[in-house]
Parts: structure tokens; C-alpha cells; sequence
């Protein structure tokens, strides 16, 4: 399976959706490619901000190319050195935000790439929150905003420490040097930004089409519940589609068939979600499978492809009950 890179964590909210009776229900890993991860032990206090040393990009200099970086020469500074070598005019990076980012990582002092996103034809989404990213990231990228071209060097303090990361070959002496192209930012207000579809069908529940990052009203008819799995564009992107086995950022908001009672919902915990489609219920993997990326989907979940006999504990969720879910696919990871 094509992974991402630098850690991501997985908000606990999605303990509500973990697929029952599935052999693998955890976590998602940062994946099978010698890439960083956030230390386990991160706890830097704030670092200086300096304008260099930077070494050079000597090639693949718009944003978005694959650059190419010079060795780093001399000494490198102790302190976090930032370049902004593209200035974007989108959105304002915060930290906490999760960004969309295409990047390159190399050894200072060798030049050795350790990493990169461009290779792997997929942007890196991330966090930019303590313990999901090396916090040399947090520093650099909050505050800039999309579309930028942002370079910058990471001491192990703001890195892995003395510790380093045997597996991307990072020394624990080693400063690092990034190359970072900004293309998106998330956070809770964050909504799908598709153009509306229809909703014709009177037997179906109604999902508002808000884009203002507030939870979507969901009208569920009086009628019978659906038998087979519905989903459905409320908001259609023009992203890419979601594979079978991505992993994907998502605003939701679910209510049972039954009396339309809300369980459970990002916007109430103004908290993004993240999750692979092989770690959730089989309604939520087939609805998603497909659509594409800035759509809001409609999805109706009968119980045999939902909880079934086997609600969480706690959830408010009856047995056999069916479920109805508004969605807003944000990215994939």
C-alpha cells in the first residue's frame, strides 16, 4: 500500500466508527518508507527564528517541482533558520491546522535526501500539532500561507534530539534541511467546497449545504429506512478519488434513522478526523469509495454494514439501528 510519511495522529473520536469484527482496528501507522516521526519525548522549549544559513535549491525551483538542494556549507545555525523562497497569498497556516504539503528532507551536512513527497506523487496532509510532526515544522510553517515555497533547517533539538531516526538514517547530531510547498490548510471551520447536487429522491434524508464550517442540518424522512447502503453527492468536488485503502482528513456528522438523535460529530468536538477506510465500518469504506475529494457525501448505513447486534458501549446507539451520516472529505492522505 502507498503510504504517507511524518506521523499523523488519530483523533479519539473515531473510536465510535472502529469497524466491528474486523481483524485490525488500530491506529494507522506512519508507514513502510524510512521517513521522520515526532519524538515520543518532544518537549523543546520554543525555538529562535534566524533567516539562515540556508543552502541552495539549485534546481526545481517553482513551487510544487521537485527540488534539488545543495550540501549544506560550514556550520549549520543552532537556531531554527526559515526562508520563505515563494510567498503564497491563500490561506494563514495555524498551528494545530492539518496542512496538505509536498516536501523534501536532506542531511545537512551530506546532502543526503531522506525523504521526499514528490516521488511518491502524493502530498503529505499532517497536523502541526506537539507529537504528530517534528516540532521544527510546527515553528517554520505556522503563520505562513498557502501556496508558499518555505525552506528551512532543523537542529535535533526541534528535530529527533540526540536519539536521531535510525530508520531515515538521521544521526543524532544531525541538522536537517526542508523544502516545503504549502498547497492547503484545514481546521475545524474547514468545509467541502463542492457544487450542490439535487437531492431529489423524498425517501432519502435531506443534508444541508452550508460551507461555512458549521454541522450540516440532516432531515430524515418518516419513511422505511433504505435496506441497501446509500451514498450520495450533497456537494460534489472536483478532487481526486478516494481509493479503497486511502486514508482520509473528514468533517462528519452522524444521526440514527430512528428519530434523527445525533452520536456523534467533529463539529461538536471541533476537531478534524483522520482514518484509514480499511479501519471503519464497511459503510462508511463502500460509501467513500470513489468519491472524490472536497465533496459532501450522504451516506445510509442498514445495520448489517453498521454496528449490527454490537453498538459501541456508550454510543447511544440502539442495536440494529441505521445509520445516517453527513461527510465532508477534506483530503486524502
Amino acid at each position: 500500500m502507498r503510504r504517507r510519511s511524518l506521523l499523523i495522529a488519530v483523533p479519539a473520536g473515531l473510536v465510535t466508527l472502529a469497524a466491528c469484527g474486523d481483524e485490525d482496528s488500530g491506529s494507522s501507522s506512519a508507514g513502510d518508507s524510512a521517513t521522520p516521526e515526532a519524538s515520543a519525548t518532544s518537549a523543546a522549549p520554543s525555538p529562535k527564528i534566524v533567516d539562515g544559513p540556508l543552502p541552495a535549491i539549485t534546481a526545481g525551483t517553482k513551487f510544487d517541482e521537485k527540488p534539488t538542494v545543495a550540501k549544506g556549507s560550514g556550520e549549520p545555525s543552532k537556531d531554527l533558520a526559515v526562508k520563505t523562497v515563494i510567498a503564497g497569498s491563500g490561506r494563514t497556516v495555524a498551528e494545530n491546522d492539518f496542512v496538505s504539503a509536498n516536501y523534501l528532507g536532506q542531511v545537512w551536512a551530506s546532502a543526503k535526501v531522506f525523504d521526499n513527497s514528490y516521488d511518491r506523487g502524493t502530498p503529505l496532509v499532517i497536523q502541526l500539532a506537539q507529537g504528530s510532526i517534528i516540532d521544527g515544522w510546527r515553528y517554520a510553517l505556522a503563520g505562513k500561507k498557502t501556496g508558499s515555497r518555505v525552506q528551512f533547517s532543523v537542529p535535533p533539538t526541534w528535530g529527533y534530539g540526540e536519539q536521531g531516526n535510525e530508520q531515515a538514517g538521521i544521526k543524532g547530531d544531525d541538522t536537517l534541511v526542508f523544502v516545503v510547498d504549502v498547497q492547503d490548510t484545514f481546521n475545524a471551520k474547514s468545509s467541502a467546497q463542492g457544487k450542490k447536487v439535487p437531492q431529489d429522491d423524498a425517501a432519502l434524508p435531506k443534508v444541508g449545504t452550508g460551507t461555512d464550517g458549521k454541522a450540516p442540518s440532516i432531515e430524515v424522512p418518516k419513511d422505511d429506512a433504505p435496506k441497501k447502503l446509500v451514498a450520495e453527492y450533497v456537494l460534489e468536488g472536483d478532487g481526486a478519488e478516494v481509493g479503497a485503502e486511502d486514508s482520509v482528513l473528514v468533517q462528519y456528522k452522524g444521526v440514527t434513522w430512528d428519530g434523527g438523535k445525533e452520536f456523534d460529530s467533529t463539529y461538536g468536538r471541533k476537531q478534524l478526523t483522520s482514518f484509514s477506510l480499511q479501519q471503519v465500518v464497511k459503510g462508511w469504506a463502500q460509501g467513500l469509495t470513489g468519491k472524490k475529494v472536497g465533496s459532501r457525501v450522504l451516506i445510509v448505513i442498514p445495520p448489517d454494514l453498521g454496528y449490527g447486534d454490537n453498538p459501541p458501549q456508550g454510543s447511544g446507539i440502539e442495536k440494529d439501528s441505521t445509520l445516517v451520516f453527513s461527510v465532508d472529505i477534506l483530503a486524502k492522505m
